[in-house]
């Protein structure tokens, strides 16, 4: 079942919510701490509140903007939420880093946070969650009507390893320069439930199989559901979960950005009974793959003319695309800062140089290792 526009047409530009999950490190060494001090969390949401928790490790914590009207709004809350945090976390003598994987962290060092989900979800996962020192970035756009929700979810899929090429921050583990733009992709792999979404033919289709894995007690709701797009199971949105954790405030936005007004853009087709062409999930695993392995660097495949093609010319046409959304919401400027993001590299690029150029000056392993979580920490920042 397709979904048909009523009377009443929800406009998924409307609201944006943003969630980034940092790490925590100490700034001498570089290196992550092992366990929170207990007076940290409570600092924090003293004065963020429920804008802040506490993550999967003991080392990373999360935070959330409020719904947001605007990209501009959702700026000003980013903002502020990466000072704020920032800011007790220098009180107890860390600092914060924007990244999917810590440069050269032991994920066996770490500590599980002290929470039933989170020790029921290790004590299922086993080695897989002992792995997990990773961080992402999640962008929810509102969407109120259930089906139109399934609907623009189908069709959204194909713009998703686009969106992660962008965003690129985790070439680092465990010390070592994996060849892979995103390894916090290798890393999440191997949890059940994630990668692309499934094609649903309506919510009510959704909802059914979700309850097929709750009824045999595999999971208990739909959030322990962790596809790279999703329908959220606390808000009424399309939450995107694809991208890597960006470094700089002003590649997040963008990234941001560009997922809002490509839902509006499908969602201007839906509202003339058009939609995006849904391509099988082999297809657009394969540019998943491509933009896990190489980020922006050696192109995604153009399905239509069956070939590949330069990232930064399909960046040319999706901005033409959804110009006329950016315009309506305001954020021509978010968006066009992809543009930069293809000059000057992703978080994962400039990362990668600042080890090698250490290197190249004489630095030993452990001195480069220092100076990428240095720059980072100094990036975080940086707005």
């Amino acid at each position: 079942m397709k979904y048909k526009p009523g009377k009443l047409k929800p406009d998924p530009r409307s609201t944006i919510g943003i969630e980034e999950e940092y790490m925590l490190v100490d700034p001498q060494t570089g290196d992550l701490i092992r366990k929170v001090h207990r007076s940290l969390m409570p600092a924090m949401r003293k004065k963020l509140g429920d804008r802040v928790s506490t993550e999967l490790l003991q080392s990373q914590v999360e935070v959330g903007t409020p719904v947001c009207n605007s990209i501009q709004q959702a700026r000003d809350e980013l903002g502020y939420l990466r000072t704020t945090v920032s800011e007790v976390a220098r009180d107890h003598d860390l600092a914060i880093i924007a990244a999917s994987t810590h440069p050269f962290a032991e994920p066996r060092d770490q500590a599980i946070t002290h929470k039933q989900r989170y020790e029921v979800l290790a004590r299922e996962m086993q080695a897989v969650v002992r792995r997990l020192l990773i961080s992402g970035m999640h962008v929810h756009v509102g969407v109120e009507d259930d089906d139109l929700r399934i609907d623009l979810m189908n069709q959204a899929s194909y713009i998703l390893p686009h969106l992660l090429a962008l965003s690129t921050s985790s070439p680092f583990w465990k010390g070592e320069d994996t060849g892979l733009m995103s390894y916090r992709m290798s890393v999440w792999n191997g949890m059940p439930r994630t990668g692309m979404p499934h094609r649903f033919g309506s919510y009510s289709d959704y909802q059914r199989h979700v309850d097929v894995l709750v009824s045999a007690g595999v999971i208990q709701d739909a959030t322990e559901i962790w596809w790279d797009l999703r329908p959220s199971a606390r808000y009424d949105t399309i939450e995107m979960r694809i991208s890597d954790l960006c470094t700089t405030l002003e590649d997040t936005l963008c990234i941001a950005a560009i997922y809002q007004c490509w839902l509006h853009m499908l969602f201007r087709l839906r509202t003339a009974n058009q939609e995006w062409r849904i391509y099988p999930n082999m297809l657009i695993d394969e540019n998943r793959w491509r933009a896990h392995r190489y980020g922006i660097d050696q192109g995604l495949i153009d399905f239509g003319i069956g070939k590949v093609v330069d990232f930064s010319q399909l960046l040319e046409e999706m901005l033409v695309l959804i110009h006329e959304d950016a315009s309506e919401a305001g954020c021509l400027d978010e968006v066009s800062h992809a543009r930069k993001i293809i000059r000057r590299g992703t978080s994962a690029h400039r990362q990668l140089a600042v080890f090698n150029e250490s290197l190249e000056h004489g630095d030993d392993h452990k001195t480069a290792m220092k100076k990428v979580v240095n720059w980072l920490i100094a990036e975080t920042m940086q707005f």
